[in-house]
């Protein structure tokens, strides 16, 4: 499975920002995938993941620091999923990484619960 994110840049305090994430290859083992960041300095981390069964567009996690800001969908038609961002702050600053794999619950919002990730993608939002 390969992962491509696009959407990234330079985006002002309070602007929304769309990412997207592409998978190609055997993907129909998959049944979740998640967003992360690593800001400069700091580890990578969960903010958001989304796992489906069978046809299901899937359900949702995010964690507190970007829930009612951050929406993840998925289009399985085409094999993505897009991370919505709106009200952007500087401390959303970061490399965005997009993966994909089967974790279970205990794992969704880990690194270890994934096998594929992308090359990720630079957002930066000016204060």
């Amino acid at each position: 499975v390969h992962l491509v994110e696009s959407g990234g840049g330079l985006v002002q305090t309070g602007r929304p920002l769309t990412l997207s994430c592409a998978a190609s290859g055997t993907t129909s083992g998959i049944h979740a995938m998640g967003w992360f960041r690593q800001a400069s300095g700091s580890v990578c981390v969960s903010f958001g993941s989304i796992r489906w069964t069978g046809g299901s567009t899937g359900k949702t996690y995010y964690t507190d620091s970007v829930k009612g800001r951050f929406s993840i969908s998925r289009c399985k038609a085409k094999s993505t999923i897009s991370l919505q961002m709106i009200a952007l702050k500087p401390e959303d600053t970061a490399v965005y990484y997009c993966a994909a794999g089967r974790p279970i619950q205990s794992t969704i919002a880990t690194t270890g619960g994934y096998a594929y990730w992308g090359q990720g993608t630079q957002v930066t939002v000016s204060s």
